[in-house]
C-alpha cells in the first residue's frame, strides 16, 4: 500500500510530546517547530477583510490562480532580485510551498527514479519521493563543508539515475546560506547530467549579518535546469494562510499547474488578493521581522556562550543548529531537556542521518523566553 511507504511526519510526533507536557500544566518553551509566532501585518489582513467582500471571490477561482497574483510574484522577484519572469508561463500557485515540494516528484519521478535529497533536510521532500515511489540518495551536508553538498562525493552511477535534486538555502535545519559559486556548480552539475534542480527558498528573506541570501535564479542558466519554491508563511507571518508559489522553467511550470488541475481549484480569491497585497505593498515589514530574528539570534548565542554550549551563528533562516554534548544523542537530548527543563527542541536525527549529533532550536519566541530556556538548560549541567 502506497501510505506504508510514507514516512512517520516528524512534526506531527514532536507536537504531541510538547502538548502532552502543557497538558499536564507544566510550562513548555517550544523551541522545537518552526512555526512563526508574530501576527501577519495589519495592511495584508485588512486586505482580506476587504476582499472578502467582494462577491467574485466568492465563485471558483481560475485553476491556476489569479493574474494580478502571478503578476505580483513576478514585479517582487524583479525587484528583489533581478529575475524577470512571464507571470503566465514562469509562475505556479501553490497551497503553500509544502505541497508543491511534495508534487515535484510526483511529476518528474517514475518509480525507481532517483532523487537527490539533502541530509540533513525538510522531511516532506522524503514524502514526495515516497509517493512517487522513487529511490533517494542523499547528499551529506557537514560543518566542515559549510553545510552545501559535495557533487563530487555523489557516484556517476547515481548522477546518471537522478532526475531530480533539492537544494536549499537558506537552510533548514542549520541555518547556512548558500554562496553565488555553489549555484554555479549546481548549475553546471545539474545540466551535464540532465537532472531537474528543485530550489527551496523558503526562507529567502531571512538574512543576517547584512547579506541578503542570493535566489538560485539569479544565475545564469537557472530556468534551463529548474525552479525555485518561494512561501509567503516566512516573509510576512502567513503560515496559516497557505500561499506559497514556484517559479521558474516553463515547462515544469506547466507540470505542476497540470497536476494542481486534478487536486485543487486554487486558493480563495480574497487569500490571493491579501498575498498579492504583501508582495506588492510596502516591504518595510520584511526588514523589521528579519532584524527581529537577528536580534534574537544574538541574544540566544549570548546566553549560550555563557553557558558554555558553543556553536557557529546562523547565517540565514530562522533556525539554529546547535551540537549535541557528548555522552548524548540528538534523541536522547531532546528527550531530557523536554523532561527535566520543559523546552522542546527538534532532534538533528529527525532531519537525516547526518543531522545526528546536532538539535534544532527555532528563533519563534520572545527573547526574553529564549534567555529563559538557556537558564533553565543551565541548571542540567551539561557544559
Amino acid at each position: 500500500m502506497l501510505l506504508k511507504r510514507l514516512p512517520t511526519q516528524f512534526f506531527a510526533t514532536l507536537t504531541k510530546k510538547a502538548r502532552q507536557e502543557i497538558a499536564q500544566g507544566h510550562d513548555v518553551i517550544n523551541l522545537g517547530q518552526g512555526n512563526p509566532d508574530l501576527p501577519t501585518p495589519d495592511h495584508i489582513v485588512k486586505a482580506l477583510q476587504e476582499s472578502a467582500e467582494n462577491p467574485e471571490f466568492h465563485r471558483y477561482p481560475p485553476f491556476t490562480g489569479y493574474g494580478f497574483l502571478k503578476e505580483a510574484v513576478a514585479r517582487r522577484y524583479q525587484e528583489d532580485y533581478g529575475v524577470a519572469l512571464d507571470p503566465e508561463t514562469e509562475v505556479a500557485v501553490l497551497f503553500g510551498a509544502k505541497a508543491g515540494l511534495v508534487e515535484i516528484s510526483q511529476c518528474l519521478l517514475n518509480p525507481g527514479d532517483v532523487c537527490l535529497v539533502p541530509d540533513p533536510g525538510y522531511p516532506d521532500y522524503w514524502s514526495g519521493v515516497a509517493l512517487a515511489e522513487g529511490r533517494m540518495v542523499f547528499m551529506p551536508l557537514t560543518e566542515s563543508n559549510g553545510f552545501l553538498p559535495d557533487y563530487s562525493a555523489i557516484s556517476p552511477e547515481d548522477a546518471n539515475l537522478a532526475k531530480l535534486m533539492f537544494v536549499n538555502y537558506p537552510n533548514n535545519p542549520t541555518g547556512a546560506v548558500a554562496p553565488m559559486d555553489f549555484y554555479e556548480e549546481t548549475i553546471r552539475f545539474a545540466a551535464k547530467y540532465n537532472i531537474v534542480v528543485a530550489s527551496d527558498f523558503a526562507y529567502g528573506a531571512i538574512g543576517f549579518d547584512g547579506r541578503r541570501p542570493i535566489s538560485f535564479l539569479q544565475l545564469p542558466g537557472a530556468k534551463e535546469v529548474g525552479v525555485e519554491f518561494y512561501t509567503l508563511s516566512k516573509t510576512y507571518n502567513m503560515a496559516g494562510w497557505r500561499v506559497g508559489f514556484a517559479i521558474g522553467n516553463a515547462q515544469i511550470i506547466e507540470m505542476i499547474n497540470l497536476i494542481q488541475d486534478h487536486y485543487y481549484c486554487s486558493l480563495f480569491g480574497g487569500i490571493q488578493y491579501a498575498a498579492a497585497e504583501a508582495l506588492n505593498g510596502p516591504q518595510a515589514c520584511v526588514s523589521q521581522l528579519t532584524a527581529t530574528y537577528e536580534s534574537r539570534r544574538d541574544t540566544l548565542f549570548a546566553a549560550l556562550g555563557r553557558i558554555g554550549w558553543q556553536a557557529k551563528k546562523s547565517a540565514g533562516s530562522f533556525f539554529t543548529w546547535l551540537p549535541v554534548p557528548k555522552g548524548y544523542t540528538s534523541s536522547e537530548l531532546a528527550d531530557l531537556l523536554l523532561d527535566k527543563a520543559k523546552v522542546v527542541v527538534a532532534p538533528g536525527v529527525g532531519f537525516g542521518r547526518f543531522g545526528e549529533g546536532y538539535v534544532r532550536l527555532g528563533l519563534l519566541t520572545t527573547e526574553e523566553r529564549l534567555e529563559e530556556a538557556v537558564a533553565r538548560i543551565e541548571k542540567l549541567n551539561l557544559f
